[in-house]
C-alpha cells in the first residue's frame, strides 16, 4: 500500500449483520434463492495456510458469494458437529456439507456473473476439491487495469474508486480457515473480500472510466533512406 492509500480513511465494510453462515439445510435454500435472483455476485474462497515445505493445500476450506445485501459464508473444510448419519452397510457415514448443491448451482450457472479479484487459485482448487467448473467469472484484477502492468488488488481498486483504504491484516489472512468455527474477525474479514468487489464492480459498470488515449509512437514515422551521392 502506497503512503497516499494509507493516509485515506478507512473502508467500512459489511455488518456482521449481514453475514450469513450456512450451516444447515434451511441456511442453504435461503441462499440458493438469494443468489439465483441476482445478475451479479462477488466471489472469492479461503484456504488454511500452508507453512511445511512440501505440504499440499487441502483447500479451499472456506467459500464466500455475496449478493448486494448480504455475504454467504459457506464452510467445507470442516464437517459440521453433528452425529454421522448410518448407512446403507450399516456404517456410519459422515454428514453432509450444507451448501454444497447450492455453490455448484451458483458457480456453474452462465446467468450469473462472478467478480473477484484474482479468482485463478481459487478456480483450480475448487475444480480439484469438488470438481466445480465455475463459468462466466470476470476477474477485475485484470479487468480494471488502466495502463498497469501488474494485475490490481482490491485495495488499490477500493482507494481509487472510493477513496477509502482497504485493511487487509496479515494475521487474519493467516489464520486457519478449516476451523469448524470461525472467529467475528474471520468472519468479517472473508465476506468483505466477496462484497468489496461486487461494489466495486457496480460502481466501475455504473462510472465506466474515459478510454486511455493512443500510445503515442516511439521515434516517430520512420524517414526512408536517401541515396547516396556518386563520387
Amino acid at each position: 500500500m502506497s503512503e497516499a492509500e494509507d493516509d485515506l480513511p478507512p473502508y467500512e465494510g459489511i455488518a456482521l449483520a449481514d453475514v450469513r453462515l450456512v450451516r444447515s439445510r434451511q441456511d442453504a435454500d435461503g441462499a440458493l434463492a438469494a443468489l439465483l435472483a441476482s445478475d451479479a455476485i462477488g466471489f472469492d474462497t479461503e484456504s488454511k495456510p500452508t507453512f511445511q515445505k512440501g505440504e499440499q493445500s487441502t483447500g479451499p476450506h472456506l467459500v464466500q458469494l455475496a449478493t448486494d445485501q448480504h455475504a454467504y459464508l459457506f464452510q467445507i473444510g470442516a464437517r459440521p458437529a453433528v452425529a454421522p448419519v448410518p448407512s446403507a452397510s450399516g456404517t456410519a457415514a459422515p454428514p453432509a456439507i450444507p451448501g454444497i448443491d447450492v455453490l455448484r448451482a451458483v458457480l456453474e450457472s452462465p446467468a450469473i456473473l462472478k467478480v473477484g479479484f484474482g479468482l485463478g487459485d481459487d478456480l483450480r482448487r475448487l475444480r480439484a476439491k469438488l470438481g466445480i467448473e465455475t463459468r462466466n467469472v470476470l476477474d477485475l484484477s485484470t479487468a480494471l487495469r488502466r495502463g498497469e502492468r501488474n494485475a490490481l488488488g482490491a485495495k488499490t481498486a477500493v482507494a481509487r474508486f472510493f477513496g477509502k483504504r482497504l485493511q487487509k491484516s496479515r494475521k487474519i489472512t493467516t489464520t486457519n480457515w478449516a476451523l469448524p468455527r470461525l472467529s467475528d474477525k474471520q468472519i468479517l474479514y472473508a465476506a468483505d473480500d466477496a462484497h468489496v468487489a461486487l461494489r466495486i464492480y457496480r460502481h466501475w459498470r455504473a462510472h465506466p472510466p474515459p478510454p486511455l488515449p493512443p500510445k503515442p509512437v516511439v521515434g516517430g514515422p520512420r524517414r526512408a533512406a536517401q541515396p547516396k551521392p556518386h563520387s
